[in-house]
């Protein structure tokens, strides 16, 4: 925090990666060296995930966004070309199009054991990856006030990101299916409203006393406040498969705090709408992405995307400038310009299909375009 008690907006991002053969594109277990290999080239900032066709990266405490751009950028790098040497590959996305989570391992971890003790069978389903953004928030109170407002937002940032159209090979209707496996695990969806940090401390060590969980890190909802870092941490996100698609994301939700925090300290506030408005959207923006368009609670009707983009782009611009990062603000809409993940990989299934691929090779195509998207930008 800033010696006028203004919350630093630092920035980290947290990304969860699957790894493909490259020549099957189906998920594979990394070996025990792949995993060594990377943490020789990235130390700390990479680690093993739930399952062993996972593999999550960090970047440090970032003060911009163009230093976690770089970051970032040189994560993936690391990542990609430590797999490489084992016929590997890793995909920023969260569903594989064809995998069968029946086959998967679990991470021999004692977090991860405990992990599939507790959840019972709903852990096996766990094949998905998400993106969570770190935003710098110092003050206990303002993180909880801000809790309360943000949640707004949390459909426009998910409809941005939607990577998981495919589900075991199946084409499922929703651009985020992600959310659907996710949201069968407790303490998941969107965030209860607190009146203060105390009253947030107190409810989380209720559950803790209880011994159902040992610490907050088991608390997963869209929004929380982190347990290890003075920061709020938005985790509703899909995980993008271009880079440049994951900064512009992280941008967005810098400036929106940074706007949320300016409001306070002209003693205004955005309106909190019910729970039961903001988790239509939740659903509008998990099963239509940007294509269909979101509800605006004041005006009681449905608003194209792309028009509540063009105006929460301008409502944020000043914050943006401020932070340094306008120009990956203003390139979400290259998103809606080019299609989300799950519109493209949708589109390379179909072109695959009018080729003359069956369904299986033109799923392997759309791996393949997944792996090539992955470079792209670094």
């Amino acid at each position: 925090m800033k010696d006028n008690g203004t919350p630093s907006f630092t920035l980290g991002i947290e990304e969860e990666y699957l790894l493909v053969d490259r020549e099957t594109m189906d998920l594979v277990a990394a070996p025990e060296a792949l995993m060594s290999n990377c943490l020789d080239r990235l130390g700390d900032k990479v680690s093993p995930e739930f399952l062993q066709c996972q593999i999550e990266v960090g970047t440090g405490v970032c003060r911009t966004v163009a230093e976690a751009r770089e970051d970032l950028a040189g994560l993936r790098r690391g990542v990609r070309d430590a797999a490489a040497e084992y016929g590997l590959a890793p995909i920023a996305v969260s569903t594989h199009p064809f995998a069968d989570w029946h086959k998967q391992r679990f991470t021999d971890k004692e977090r991860y054991r405990e992990l599939e003790k507790d959840l019972a069978g709903v852990a096996h389903r766990m094949l998905i990856c998400g993106m969570h953004v770190h935003v710098g928030i110092e003050d206990d109170d303002l993180r909880i006030d801000l809790l309360n407002q943000f949640p707004y937002f949390l459909p426009h940032l998910l409809a941005l990101s939607a990577s998981s159209p495919f589900w075991e090979g199946n084409e499922t209707g929703l651009h985020s299916y992600r959310l659907t496996v996710f949201d069968n695990l407790p303490r998941t969806g969107l965030p209860p409203r607190f009146a203060s940090f105390a009253e947030y401390k107190r409810s989380i060590d209720a559950i803790i006393g209880a011994e159902i969980i040992e610490d907050a890190t088991k608390i997963w909802w869209d929004l929380r406040p982190s347990d290890r870092f003075p920061t709020l941490e938005s985790r509703i996100c899909d995980v993008t498969p271009r880079l440049d698609d994951a900064i512009a994301i992280a941008a967005l939700t810098q400036s929106i705090f940074r706007m949320l925090c300016a409001l306070r300290r002209q003693n205004q506030r955005w309106r909190i709408y019910d729970r039961f408005l903001v988790e239509e959207n939740r659903w509008r923006a998990q099963r239509y992405g940007p294509t269909d368009g979101l509800i605006d609670f004041g005006m009681a009707k449905v608003v194209p995307f792309d028009e509540l983009i063009a105006d929460l782009i301008e409502l944020v611009a000043p914050h943006a400038e401020e932070l340094g990062c306008l120009t990956e603000v203003q390139s979400v809409t290259g998103i809606l310009a080019r299609g989300t993940s799950a519109s493209r990989q949708r589109t390379v299934l179909q072109e695959a299909l009018d080729a003359g691929a069956d369904r299986a090779q033109a799923l392997r195509e759309v791996v393949r375009a997944l792996v090539a998207d992955f470079s792209e930008g670094l």
